[in-house]
């Protein structure tokens, strides 16, 4: 019943963020894999906080998620911070009773700043960061907060007829991804299942899009996948041909997604990394780094993460 009240929920409220919505969850974790506490009161839901549990008393991070963590409910706009502090800190410790998990592992949206009720349960906490742009209709200061080398970037693309269009076939961007990651001598973790999923869902509901920026012979540079609800939206994926790495294609890829966004919503949330090379272009797109909260309490078997492992290979 939990996840029926909790569907239901998402379906009137507008403030459950992009990444616990239902049909997020469906794409990233498969439906059986994921569930919902609820605090009810008065015939309401003060609080939800859904789990992906891709295995019993395991609780972790989806694929292609930045952030979860648990929602409250809006209160009125006279309520006192003092009152509104106590009413989540009780909100969050009667959810945690409810909580059976061995091992547990979730990034909190950055709006979650008080994550004393875990201190006090014995979670630990460790602090990423994101960076967010916000007042985006004023493109005149968007261009200005650039960096001199992402403007650089624009330009060049610009000037070798690099032309940026919405609709990349997911193919091509899965191949972009890999090339991405080869070149980095990283390995992508990442189910490409998952992500075609979460690709078909959000195009049919017109709340995400891949865009790519290409040249004259029609060949790929870059690509970005970019998804969004009414208040943010999120730079989810993205992606350049080492061929063309010096292109600018990339940069003018996300400056053009910025501009299309800002026709839509209100904050561009590039989702953070902390790799330094890709904090780094983040950073110079003008963006404030803004904290949000690991937590954890317990930790994965050997056996756990082979299990996993092995549960997300044969889907």
């Amino acid at each position: 019943m939990s996840k029926e009240t909790y569907r239901a929920l998402c379906r009137t409220e507008e403030s459950i963020p992009l990444f616990s919505q239902d049909w997020w969850l469906d794409a990233t974790c498969g439906e059986a894999n994921w569930d919902v506490l609820l605090v009810e009161k008065n015939h309401g839901t003060p609080a939800a906080w859904p789990l992906y549990m891709p295995l019993p008393g395991v609780v972790t991070m989806p694929p292609y998620t930045q952030t979860m963590g648990v929602w409250f409910a809006p209160v009125s706009d006279d309520t006192k911070y003092g009152s509104a502090l106590e009413r989540r800190q009780t909100l969050c410790k009667q959810l945690m009773e409810k909580l059976q998990a061995r091992s547990f592992l979730q990034y909190f949206d950055h709006a979650f700043t008080d994550w004393l009720p875990f201190y006090w349960a014995g979670y630990r906490q460790t602090t990423r960061y994101t960076y967010l742009l916000q007042n985006l209709r004023d493109g005149e200061m968007l261009w200005n907060g650039l960096s001199p080398n992402i403007r650089r970037n624009i330009r060049r693309a610009q000037e070798s007829r690099v032309t940026v269009r919405q609709g990349v076939p997911v193919d091509d961007f899965i191949r972009i991804l890999a090339q991405t990651f080869e070149r980095q001598h990283k390995k992508n973790r990442q189910d490409p299942r998952v992500l075609r999923r979460l690709v078909d869902v959000c195009r049919r509901r017109k709340q995400g899009e891949i865009w790519g920026g290409y040249d004259d012979a029609g060949r790929l540079h870059a690509a970005a996948f970019v998804v969004w609800q009414q208040r943010a939206a999120y730079y989810l994926a993205g992606g350049g041909d080492p061929a063309f790495r010096h292109s600018g294609a990339h940069s003018l890829v996300l400056w053009d997604v910025i501009r299309f966004a800002a026709g839509h919503v209100e904050t561009f949330d590039f989702e953070g990394s902390m790799l330094p090379g890709v904090e780094r272009f983040f950073r110079e797109f003008g963006g404030v780094q803004t904290p949000y909260f690991s937590i954890e309490k317990g930790k994965l078997t050997l056996a756990d993460r082979i299990r996993i492992k092995w549960k997300r290979r044969t889907g």
